[in-house]
């Protein structure tokens, strides 16, 4: 079970435009995959060793999902920094939570998530992308 897709279209339409201009969330970059237009999702980040945990809330037909997906790359801003992102890879909740840290902060049972989404910072000849 994942979340009603109502609260999606509620958060894409009046949540998600607040949160981004407040810039208190890390923001998913990403193309979208019909349009190529650019969108700003406001997500949870979660840091692993090499990239990043995103819960996957409202189920996999999330267009943030398959665009990321569709792509093979994304940018996410966090704390002022861009930070590139690739090798997207759908991956059950409890394999993804597993990479986390234990004092990682997972989702209530009662949302749902059923998979992740995890990407990897981008890299070239062993060191960051700027």
């Amino acid at each position: 079970m994942t979340l009603p897709k109502w609260l999606a279209r509620l958060n894409r339409r009046f949540v998600n435009p607040r949160a981004v201009r407040r810039g208190r969330w890390p923001v998913l970059i990403h193309v979208g995959r019909k349009t190529g237009k650019i969108y700003r999702t406001p997500l949870d980040a979660h840091p692993i060793d090499d990239g990043y945990v995103f819960m996957v809330n409202y189920g996999p037909h999330t267009d943030w999902l398959r665009n990321a997906l569709a792509a093979g790359d994304a940018t996410l801003e966090l704390g002022g920094e861009s930070i590139r992102l690739t090798t997207p890879q759908l991956l059950p909740a409890p394999e993804a939570y597993a990479l986390l840290p234990p004092d990682a902060k997972t989702p209530p049972a009662y949302v749902g998530v059923e998979e992740c989404l995890v990407m990897r910072e981008a890299r070239v000849s062993g060191a960051f992308l700027p």
